[in-house]
């Protein structure tokens, strides 16, 4: 049986209780925390900068899974990796030298992922894609939480799974955006092994029994 991953999104969290919802997340069965970093340039938000990626980092006891939506990523990819980020993935659409941007990332000790927005076609992983843990596909235009999905999403699914398939990859595929109960079973029968899910997870009354619920 597939595993399933879910990888709450920290940009739903409460922030002025940060460590308390942490230690929630590190009660529950999610395996993965999400951290979203934006630069207002990228995307038309501001998020997390290193210091929050520190005290995530000395509070979590679950793998944390970075996400770069910012320019220039290759200037702070190490840094991360550094402050804690057991995986960084990176955007394809900001990186001039994907290649170089990928192998950075690996000889500064983490995982790596690459990111496609909902616009951007899958054949742009073609000659990454056995290079790489992971291939993150938006299912929201990045920049803000609470977004409604965009169904062409699970047609993207199937490319991205037939391009791992031929390619021999091991590559996770994580889907990120809208994510919620109508549609996370239906995501992972599709083929994804990672849901992030923010405000599916943060807004509701008990948090652990929805992650549950989330993962079927």
């Amino acid at each position: 049986m597939k595993r399933k991953i879910l990888a709450p999104s920290l940009l739903s969290a409460d922030f002025g209780n940060l460590q308390r919802d942490i230690e929630m997340l590190n009660r529950s069965a999610a395996e993965w925390i999400h951290i979203d970093v934006m630069d207002g340039r990228f995307v038309p938000n501001i998020s997390f900068g290193f210091p929050v990626m520190k005290a995530v980092k000395q509070h979590s006891e679950k793998f944390v899974d970075v996400h770069l939506m910012i320019v220039e990523p290759e200037k702070y990819a190490s840094q991360f990796v550094q402050a804690g980020a057991d995986l960084v993935s990176v955007q394809v659409e900001a990186c001039t030298h994907l290649h170089r941007t990928v192998k950075q990332i690996q000889e500064a000790g983490a995982k790596v992922g690459v990111v496609l927005n909902p616009a951007t076609p899958v054949m742009m992983l073609e000659d990454i894609i056995a290079e790489v843990d992971l291939v993150l596909l938006m299912s929201v235009n990045p920049g803000f939480g609470g977004q409604k999905f965009i169904e062409n999403t699970y047609r993207k699914l199937a490319e991205t799974k037939n391009l791992i398939e031929k390619n021999n990859s091991s590559a996770l595929i994580e889907v990120d955006g809208g994510v919620n109960l109508e549609n996370a079973s239906k995501l992972f029968a599709a083929g994804a092994d990672v849901l992030v899910a923010g405000n599916a997870v943060f807004s509701t009354e008990n948090p652990e029994n929805t992650i549950r619920e989330l993962l079927g």
